[in-house]
């Protein structure tokens, strides 16, 4: 039973695999993007409105493929072996690693309000959700800050 417990540890190689696959899709996805805007600025000269709002959701489809690559690396070097990668992309324990993804989730809702923001139609509606994503990144930060146990 013990061999069986120690070897099950390459089960996360499934979800590791799986990560690594979305986040290359992700990196894809966010280059497709930066095509089509780059042509979209050639296009219309710079002119077209949609440019600002088409730059931070790049930033946006970056940052997601970033946060995916981060939480493959830390699954594989928790549970699989050791990785040779800057101390700032692993975790080290499941905490680190739910702290890193409230870090990027926090960053994430600040990059869409940003987009909302750009394209404000109503001012109620932008006060609700920059309401909802205030309370959302307090309760991710102070997560972080006051959830670990020593």
């Amino acid at each position: 039973m013990k061999f069986i417990l120690e070897k099950s540890k390459y089960l996360a190689l499934v979800g590791v695999i799986a990560m690594l696959v979305a986040a290359v899709a992700a990196f894809a996805w966010g280059t497709l993007k930066t095509v089509n805007t780059v042509l979209l600025v050639f296009r219309s000269m710079g002119m077209d409105k949609a440019i600002t709002v088409e730059f931070v959701e790049i930033v946006d489809s970056f940052l997601i493929a970033t946060a995916l690559l981060i939480f493959t690396v830390s699954l594989y070097e928790l549970f699989i072996d050791k990785l040779d990668l800057p101390e700032w992309m692993l975790a080290h324990n499941l905490y680190d690693l739910k702290t890193k993804l409230s870090s990027m989730i926090v960053l994430v809702m600040g990059v869409k309000f940003l987009e909302k923001l750009l394209d404000v139609k109503n001012a109620s509606d932008l006060l609700q959700i920059g309401t909802a994503i205030a309370l959302m990144s307090a309760a991710l930060i102070a997560f972080g800050y006051f959830g670990k146990k020593d």
